[in-house]
């Protein structure tokens, strides 16, 4: 495969998503850090960001829910290089009946490189490092190279 550097802006574009028993933890989250993200795009699959509007006054572009295709509008996003970073509280002890959308989605977020935190403590890593307020320089594939050598 052959890669390009691309470079994130300053303003991140992030992806919050969270499976039902972790939604409220995903709100507390937010709330900590609500100076910072305030800062940033934000987009969310549809409960959850219609709860992180209403719980935190944030501006997030809300989806449909995750297991309506939610999860799957997230990664397309990813795809189209749209998403710079993702938060996704997910619940490691729950069985979830869209789990083949929720390893998709991260499979995405590995593919096109995406910082990924899916806990609290990933999370703060993530929005406190100095590279969250700052342009960022990363590899990502480079399709157009590789469809032209299948033709």
């Amino acid at each position: 495969m052959e890669y390009k550097t691309i470079t994130s802006s300053a303003k991140k574009h992030i992806a919050l998503v969270a499976h039902d028993n972790m939604k409220a933890d995903l709100v507390v989250w937010c709330k900590k850090y609500v100076d910072k993200l305030t800062n940033h795009a934000l987009f969310a699959t549809g409960t959850t960001g219609s709860l992180l509007k209403n719980e935190t006054g944030l501006n997030i572009t809300a989806l449909i829910s995750g297991p309506l295709g939610g999860d799957q509008q997230i990664g397309a996003l990813i795809t189209e290089q749209k998403v710079d970073m993702m938060v996704f509280f997910w619940d490691p002890l729950e069985a979830q009946p869209h789990d083949p959308d929720v390893k998709a989605l991260l499979r995405l977020a590995a593919v096109w490189n995406i910082p990924v935190a899916c806990n609290q403590a990933s999370a703060d890593f993530l929005i406190t490092s100095s590279l969250f307020d700052q342009s960022y320089e990363k590899s990502v594939p480079d399709y157009d190279k590789y469809i032209a050598q299948r033709t």
